[in-house]
Parts: C-alpha cells; structure tokens; sequence
C-alpha cells in the first residue's frame, strides 16, 4: 500500500477499546459455567462431537496478575465474503498473542481455506499488522471460499501446521465456516493432535447471531454505508419529486440487513422476507401492496418513494420458492438439450415443459427474470439468486398493476423508476468504531482462549449496548450452537442461522410504524459514517441490538 487517504491515516491512529478482562493482556481469569447442549437435535450432535460436545460457556476476568505464557504459533484465515472489521480481528489476535508471550508468532494462511490445503502462507509482523488497522477488506492476507469438511483435507491441514509448529488455527467466517471449524476441532481433538481451533463471527448478512453471540461482524459497518446511501437516495427523491427508487440489499437467507436500513432510514416500503414465508404472500399480494403504497402517496401529490427489498425474497415467496425447485430439477434433466440454447430459448423450452401453478407463475413474470431464472446454476445446481433483479421485477410488476389501477379509476398519479443494488459497497468499507472496537475484541479474546488451552469455541464479546469499560469477553462452544440439517441429500451439523424473528422487538417496532411512514414523507438521512466526534454520534451499536436489548 504505497498511498494512503488522510482517513486511513487518522485511522490508524485509531486505538480499539477493549473489554475490562483484557486490558492487560489476554493472560486472563477464566470463569467456567455450567456443561452446553446444541441449538437442536442433541443426541445426533453429541454423537457426532464426542470429543467437543457439551463444553461450558466461559467467561473472562481480569488476571491478579499479568502472567507470561509458553510463546505460540498460531495460524489465522479469513473465510469467505468480505466484512468489515476482519483485519481488526488479525490484529487484536496479534496483539493478543504477543501479550501472552513477545516470542509469540502469527502466520496468515493466503485466499482462506484453500491457502491452508495448499500451504500458501506468510508470517504476519508487526509492521504487515500496523499497515492494516481499522481498515476495511481482506486484502492482507485474502479470503475464499473452500470447505473444509473432508478427512483428506484434514490431513493436509494437519500436515502442513505442524510443519509450521502452528499451536493454534483461528478461523474467520460465517456459520458455514464455523460449522468447519468446530468440525475441524473435533476432528484434531479425537485424533490427540494437540491443534486447537477457535472461531470468530463474521457475516454482514447478521444471520449469525443468537443469545451468546449479539452480533456478526461487519454488519453494522455494512448497514450504516447502506443506510447513507439509502438516505442519499431519500433526499434526492425528496427534491425531484418524480421517482420511486427500488433498491435490493444483501441478505439472501435473512433480512436482517433490510429490516436494519428501514429502522435507519423509514423508507416508504420495506419488505421482510420472513414475514413474507410467515403469511405465506403471493408475488401478487406483495406486488399489490407496494401499488396501494404508491397509489395512497399519489393522492397526496407524491409521486415518489423508496422501496427496500431483500436479496433473498425471491426463494422466501412460496410460490415461487415451488418454481425454483421445479426449474433446478428441469434444469438438470433437460441439460445436455439446454446447453446449447441462448437465454431467450432456454425461457421458451422450460416455459413448455412446466405445468399447473407453477406455469401460470413463471409465465407471469418479466420476460427479463424468466431469462434470469433460466441462466446457469451454481456448482451445487442451484439456482443464483443473486443474479436475480428482484428489484426491477417488482419495480417493472408494480408499474403493470398501476395501470391496471389507472384503467379503473383507483390511481391518477404518475410512476417512473430508478432501481439499484447495494452489495458489495458495504463489504468492504473502513469500520465503524462500534466494528473496530468489536472486532479488535474479538481478536484478543480469541487469543485468550488460546493462551487457556481451548479448543472448538467461539470468541465471544457481549453487552456491546453499553461502553466498551462494560463489555464482557469470553468463549461459546461452537456445538451449542448446532443441529442437523438436509444438505445436499444428506444429513449435516450446522450452525442454526438466525432469521429476523417476527416477535422481536426490531420487527414490532418497525411493524408498527411502517404504514406511518408508507403515506408520510418521514424520511432519515443517515450521512456517512462518523469516526471522531461525540460518542453519542461515533460509537453507536445497530438499532436491531439497541431494540433487542432496551
């Protein structure tokens, strides 16, 4: 990095507040609770983590003493998406390591788990480290996506730390790459290898997260670059007065990020895909209730609004969800005849071959999303939601029914479009200071656990609504988090993913002023991200985590 913002500069400079218990250092005082179960299907985890099952929470507490431990390698990777705060992480681990003893050394596995398969690594150092802190992305060591979940790679990851005289893995990722993690425990734990794993929550999608761990990281950092811009975009609609903006946000399998922005912004509409599968809403229903928003905001002069929509909705709408299924099997019988057809042809074959509601679904839609749905699968054959333009189906469905509403006298405004994405802007931004702090936090208390010899756990920080001088540090078992799920036609442990819960406070709070601001002109703008200034303005935590905790 030969040039730096004068941003990244004061950032720099920027120093991560931690919990009390790890002030001086992450030779703590651990406080053991009671044994753990799993999230579900309790006999078939245990079974499966004989080794790992059923270890207590922990909890830190100052040391009397600051104490010097053996020195340790510890190897760290970062798996999958970008979040931010994941360098943060790699510091607090490196600060937190070399406070238990300076000879200790940190090794960063490169592209995530396919760097520790393949033994491609560097030794990260102090000045590798202070290059990176309170920056955003992945870039000092990379990341991927490759599971880790077969004996063989096991073996290779086994063969090539110990080759290293690595102590320790820290494994930085999402409920799929924690899933690995605690696999990877286990799997070293039975076989006495004497290579401890530990995790760390990532995810900006916010859908790992349940009592124990409050938060993914990345997730309010991602939220609040959403949310400016949502806001931006608020305040231009407020001025032109002649578009309706569609925007879809990141959150394939939970709308946690959408329910964060409308709670940030007040929108004019937000859907929540949850609610959607809990109603059990048809493409028509959800088209019909945007119109009747448009329409009422059209009587009062308004011809303008925002509507927030999940990455994810698509596959949450029941009858859609139905075409999918359908569309994957189709599509994997009928390939070797797709495989030289242009999308237009594709669109043409499969609506000919589909039958009953489904048909009557698919022919409904936007000759654009008949394509999208049609285009190529993913490796495991599924569908690429992400490709689909939910927000310029909806956008382009809505505008049909306004007609439709027009001819019939029930609508006499004007509607024109503007539709958008916001994805990957948020992954990778410099972190808030709530994410700096938590992720810092998080790092060292991943080392804490190391330094007490743990293995199969999840650093955990808590009671982040507070001051940092408040927050609580310690260890989750990561099977307390599990059950067995079907993937792939196949029984699997997996970490539970948290979807936003409909009796929640977020939620009820936001289902009870939604048709205020549908109507009402009642938006909020956010702006950018404040780093320095009160703490009032700079170190606010979600208004999910604000709401769930009040």
């Amino acid at each position: 990095m030969s040039r730096i913002s004068a941003l990244q500069k004061a950032r720099a400079a920027y120093q991560p507040k931690l919990p009390p218990a790890l002030a001086n250092g992450a030779a703590v005082k651990i406080c053991a609770g009671a044994p753990t179960t799993a999230a579900g299907d309790v006999e078939a985890i245990k079974g499966l983590f004989k080794a790992t099952f059923g270890s207590p929470v922990l909890t830190f507490e100052p040391a009397a003493e600051k104490a010097v431990k053996e020195a340790v390698t510890v190897g760290v990777i970062l798996s999958g998406g970008q979040a931010p705060g994941g360098h943060n992480v790699i510091a607090g681990i490196f600060d937190g390591i070399k406070s238990l003893n300076p000879a200790s050394r940190l090794i960063g596995f490169l592209k995530g788990p396919d760097g520790l398969v393949k033994n491609e690594y560097m030794e990260l150092t102090a000045d590798i480290i202070d290059a990176y802190r309170n920056t955003g992305g992945f870039d000092m060591i990379g990341s991927g996506r490759t599971k880790l979940e077969t004996e063989e790679q096991f073996e290779l990851v086994r063969k090539h730390c110990e080759a290293l005289k690595i102590d320790a893995l820290v494994i930085i990722g999402g409920d799929d790459s924690n899933t690995n993690a605690c696999v990877l425990a286990e799997y070293f734990k039975s076989n006495n290898y004497g290579i401890r794993v530990i995790g760390c929550p990532k995810t900006i999608d916010g859908d790992l997260k349940n009592e124990w761990i409050e938060a993914s990281f990345g997730f309010d950092t991602a939220c609040r670059v959403y949310s400016e811009l949502i806001g931006n975009l608020c305040r231009d609609a407020n001025s032109a007065k002649k578009y309706w903006h569609f925007v879809k946000l990141m959150g394939r399998s939970a709308s946690h990020i959408a329910l964060e922005c409308a709670l940030q912004t007040q929108p004019n509409v937000a859907i929540i895909s949850e609610e959607v599968a809990e109603k059990k809403m048809t493409l028509g229903q959800i088209v019909d209730q945007i119109a009747k928003v448009v329409a009422a905001r059209a009587a009062e002069k308004n011809n303008f609004g925002i509507a927030l929509i999940p990455e994810g909705l698509i596959e949450f709408i029941p009858e859609i969800k139905v075409l999918i299924a359908e569309l994957n099997e189709l599509m994997a019988a009928e390939g070797a005849a797709l495989e030289s057809m242009d999308a237009e042809a594709k669109a043409a074959f499969v609506a000919g071959k589909l039958a009953g509601d489904s048909a009557n679904v698919f022919k409904s839609l936007p000759a654009g999303i008949q394509k999208q749905l049609c285009s190529d699968r993913d490796p495991h054959g599924n569908v690429q939601v992400s490709l689909i333009e939910t927000e310029k189906m909806l956008a382009e469905m809505v505008g049909v029914r306004l007609k439709e509403m027009k001819a019939a006298g029930t609508y006499t405004g004007k509607f024109a479009t503007q539709t958008h994405f916001f994805g990957y802007e948020g992954r990778c931004a410099a972190p808030s200071n709530y994410d700096a702090d938590y992720c810092y936090s998080l790092g060292y208390s991943a080392a804490a656990l190391i330094g007490a010899g743990c293995t199969g756990y999840m650093a955990n920080v808590r009671n982040t609504t507070a001051p940092a001088a408040q927050w609580i540090a310690g260890g989750i078992p990561i099977t307390m988090m599990m059950n067995m799920e079907r993937r792939h036609g196949a029984d699997k442990p997996v970490i539970r993913k948290a979807l936003v819960e409909l009796y929640g406070a977020p939620f009820k709070y936001f289902a009870s002023k939604r048709d205020e601001w549908a109507v009402a002109t009642a938006f909020v703008y956010p702006g950018p991200i404040q780093y320095f200034g009160p703490s009032e303005v700079c170190d606010l935590c979600t208004c999910n985590l604000a709401l769930e905790k009040k």
